[in-house]
Protein backbone atom coordinates (compact mmCIF):
# COMPACT_ATOMS: atom_id res chain seq x y z
CA UNK A 1 0.00 0.00 0.00
CA UNK A 2 3.03 2.12 1.03
CA UNK A 3 4.31 1.71 -2.83
CA UNK A 4 0.67 3.02 -4.55
CA UNK A 5 0.50 5.81 -2.43
CA UNK A 6 4.23 7.25 -3.32
CA UNK A 7 2.94 6.82 -6.85
CA UNK A 8 0.13 8.81 -6.56
CA UNK A 9 2.25 11.23 -4.14
CA UNK A 10 4.94 11.71 -7.11
CA UNK A 11 2.22 11.64 -9.81
CA UNK A 12 0.28 14.77 -8.30
CA UNK A 13 3.92 16.18 -7.45
CA UNK A 14 4.80 16.49 -11.32
CA UNK A 15 1.03 17.34 -11.77
CA UNK A 16 1.31 20.51 -9.91
CA UNK A 17 4.61 21.21 -11.34
CA UNK A 18 3.84 21.23 -14.92
CA UNK A 19 0.68 23.28 -13.60
CA UNK A 20 2.97 25.46 -12.30
CA UNK A 21 5.50 25.37 -15.10
CA UNK A 22 2.40 26.20 -17.51
CA UNK A 23 1.65 29.03 -15.52
CA UNK A 24 4.55 30.89 -17.00
CA UNK A 25 3.39 29.81 -20.93
CA UNK A 26 0.00 31.23 -19.54
CA UNK A 27 1.55 34.19 -18.64
CA UNK A 28 3.44 35.08 -21.77
CA UNK A 29 0.41 33.89 -23.89
CA UNK A 30 -2.17 36.44 -22.06
CA UNK A 31 0.44 38.98 -23.00
CA UNK A 32 1.17 37.87 -26.52
CA UNK A 33 -2.83 37.25 -27.01
CA UNK A 34 -3.64 40.96 -25.76
CA UNK A 35 -1.44 42.22 -28.77
CA UNK A 36 -3.78 40.41 -31.34
CA UNK A 37 -3.15 36.93 -32.35
CA UNK A 38 -4.57 34.16 -35.46
CA UNK A 39 -5.80 31.33 -34.58
CA UNK A 40 -3.40 29.57 -37.03
CA UNK A 41 -0.36 31.39 -34.91
CA UNK A 42 -2.02 30.40 -31.67
CA UNK A 43 -2.17 26.64 -32.60
CA UNK A 44 1.39 27.02 -34.14
CA UNK A 45 3.06 28.47 -30.85
CA UNK A 46 0.95 26.36 -28.58
CA UNK A 47 2.30 23.02 -30.12
CA UNK A 48 6.26 25.27 -30.17
CA UNK A 49 5.80 25.01 -26.14
CA UNK A 50 4.43 21.82 -26.11
CA UNK A 51 7.51 20.14 -27.85
CA UNK A 52 9.78 22.48 -26.15
CA UNK A 53 8.07 21.35 -22.36
CA UNK A 54 8.98 17.80 -23.85
CA UNK A 55 12.60 18.37 -24.47
CA UNK A 56 13.55 20.71 -22.36
CA UNK A 57 12.56 18.84 -18.97
CA UNK A 58 14.17 15.42 -20.86
CA UNK A 59 17.54 17.29 -21.31
CA UNK A 60 16.97 18.00 -17.36
CA UNK A 61 15.48 14.46 -16.32
CA UNK A 62 19.17 13.17 -17.76
CA UNK A 63 20.81 15.55 -16.23
CA UNK A 64 19.44 15.50 -12.97
CA UNK A 65 19.60 11.48 -13.22
CA UNK A 66 23.44 11.82 -13.51
CA UNK A 67 23.87 14.27 -10.84
CA UNK A 68 21.51 12.63 -8.45
CA UNK A 69 23.87 9.64 -8.72
CA UNK A 70 26.60 11.90 -8.27
CA UNK A 71 25.47 13.48 -5.23
CA UNK A 72 23.91 10.53 -3.30
CA UNK A 73 22.07 11.47 -0.47
CA UNK A 74 23.04 15.11 -1.10
CA UNK A 75 20.26 14.72 -3.74
CA UNK A 76 16.97 16.34 -2.33
CA UNK A 77 18.78 19.12 -0.74
CA UNK A 78 20.43 19.95 -4.00
CA UNK A 79 16.65 19.67 -5.81
CA UNK A 80 14.99 21.64 -3.15
CA UNK A 81 17.13 24.39 -3.40
CA UNK A 82 17.63 24.60 -7.25
CA UNK A 83 13.50 24.36 -6.95
CA UNK A 84 13.66 27.71 -4.36
CA UNK A 85 15.78 30.07 -7.13
CA UNK A 86 13.46 28.89 -9.73
CA UNK A 87 10.44 29.57 -8.03
CA UNK A 88 11.97 32.92 -6.64
CA UNK A 89 13.20 33.96 -10.17
CA UNK A 90 9.71 33.30 -11.46
CA UNK A 91 7.91 35.48 -8.91
CA UNK A 92 10.39 38.28 -8.88
CA UNK A 93 9.88 38.36 -12.85
CA UNK A 94 6.67 38.25 -13.09
CA UNK A 95 6.58 41.84 -11.52
CA UNK A 96 8.99 43.29 -14.13
CA UNK A 97 8.38 44.91 -16.94
CA UNK A 98 8.39 42.68 -20.42
CA UNK A 99 12.34 43.23 -21.48
CA UNK A 100 12.70 45.04 -24.93
CA UNK A 101 14.25 42.44 -26.79
CA UNK A 102 10.94 40.32 -25.71
CA UNK A 103 9.08 43.65 -26.98
CA UNK A 104 10.74 43.10 -29.91
CA UNK A 105 10.82 39.41 -31.12
CA UNK A 106 7.53 39.46 -33.52
CA UNK A 107 4.99 35.94 -33.00
CA UNK A 108 4.02 36.54 -36.03
CA UNK A 109 7.30 35.33 -37.70
CA UNK A 110 8.36 31.25 -37.17
CA UNK A 111 11.69 32.25 -35.70
CA UNK A 112 10.13 34.90 -33.45
CA UNK A 113 7.17 31.91 -31.78
CA UNK A 114 10.66 29.88 -31.80
CA UNK A 115 12.37 32.23 -29.88
CA UNK A 116 9.64 32.78 -27.50
CA UNK A 117 8.51 29.01 -27.18
CA UNK A 118 12.15 28.27 -26.24
CA UNK A 119 12.61 30.83 -23.32
CA UNK A 120 9.25 30.34 -21.84
CA UNK A 121 10.08 26.22 -21.54
CA UNK A 122 14.08 27.18 -20.52
CA UNK A 123 12.77 26.82 -16.64
CA UNK A 124 11.39 23.49 -17.30
CA UNK A 125 15.01 22.68 -18.02
CA UNK A 126 15.78 23.05 -14.20
CA UNK A 127 12.84 21.79 -12.59
CA UNK A 128 13.73 18.72 -15.10
CA UNK A 129 17.36 18.19 -13.13
CA UNK A 130 15.51 18.56 -9.51
CA UNK A 131 13.51 15.89 -10.86
CA UNK A 132 15.68 13.59 -12.33
CA UNK A 133 17.18 13.63 -8.92
CA UNK A 134 14.07 11.52 -7.51
CA UNK A 135 11.77 10.75 -10.39
CA UNK A 136 10.83 7.37 -11.50
CA UNK A 137 8.64 7.63 -14.31
CA UNK A 138 10.39 10.31 -17.48
CA UNK A 139 7.49 9.48 -19.54
CA UNK A 140 4.98 10.54 -17.16
CA UNK A 141 7.10 13.39 -16.33
CA UNK A 142 7.42 14.98 -19.93
CA UNK A 143 4.45 14.10 -21.34
CA UNK A 144 2.61 16.23 -17.89
CA UNK A 145 4.79 18.81 -18.87
CA UNK A 146 4.52 19.19 -22.52
CA UNK A 147 0.20 18.82 -22.33
CA UNK A 148 0.12 21.43 -19.34
CA UNK A 149 2.73 23.88 -21.19
CA UNK A 150 0.99 23.41 -24.76
CA UNK A 151 -2.77 23.74 -23.28
CA UNK A 152 -1.75 26.48 -20.59
CA UNK A 153 -0.31 28.25 -23.52
CA UNK A 154 -3.61 28.10 -25.57
CA UNK A 155 -5.92 29.17 -22.83
CA UNK A 156 -3.40 32.31 -22.15
CA UNK A 157 -3.15 33.33 -26.05
CA UNK A 158 -7.32 33.00 -26.12
CA UNK A 159 -7.84 34.66 -23.17
CA UNK A 160 -5.18 37.22 -23.74
CA UNK A 161 -7.76 38.50 -26.39
CA UNK A 162 -10.78 39.33 -23.77
CA UNK A 163 -8.90 39.99 -20.71
CA UNK A 164 -6.57 42.88 -18.82
CA UNK A 165 -2.82 42.41 -18.93
CA UNK A 166 -2.76 41.76 -14.83
CA UNK A 167 -4.21 38.29 -14.88
CA UNK A 168 -0.71 36.95 -16.60
CA UNK A 169 1.60 38.99 -14.25
CA UNK A 170 -0.37 36.98 -11.22
CA UNK A 171 -0.07 33.92 -13.30
CA UNK A 172 3.62 33.41 -13.46
CA UNK A 173 3.90 34.64 -9.79
CA UNK A 174 1.45 31.78 -8.81
CA UNK A 175 3.88 29.62 -10.68
CA UNK A 176 6.71 30.39 -8.86
CA UNK A 177 5.30 30.62 -5.72
CA UNK A 178 4.15 26.59 -6.30
CA UNK A 179 7.98 26.04 -7.75
CA UNK A 180 8.95 28.05 -4.06
CA UNK A 181 7.05 26.07 -2.02
CA UNK A 182 8.13 22.62 -3.27
CA UNK A 183 11.64 23.85 -2.96
CA UNK A 184 11.27 24.40 0.22
CA UNK A 185 9.25 20.90 0.94
CA UNK A 186 12.35 19.00 0.15
CA UNK A 187 14.83 20.60 1.95
CA UNK A 188 13.29 20.26 4.81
Amino acid sequence: MGEVYAGWGQTLTIAIMAIALGMDAFSLGVGIGMKGIRLLHVLQMSLLIAFFHVLMPLLGLLTGSYVGHLLGQVTAYAAGGLLVLLGTHMVFNSFRPISSEMRGTSHRTFWGMLLISLSVSVDSFSVGVSLGMFVNSVFLTVLAFGICGGLMSTVGLLLGRHVSRGLGEYGEALGGAILLAFGLLFIF
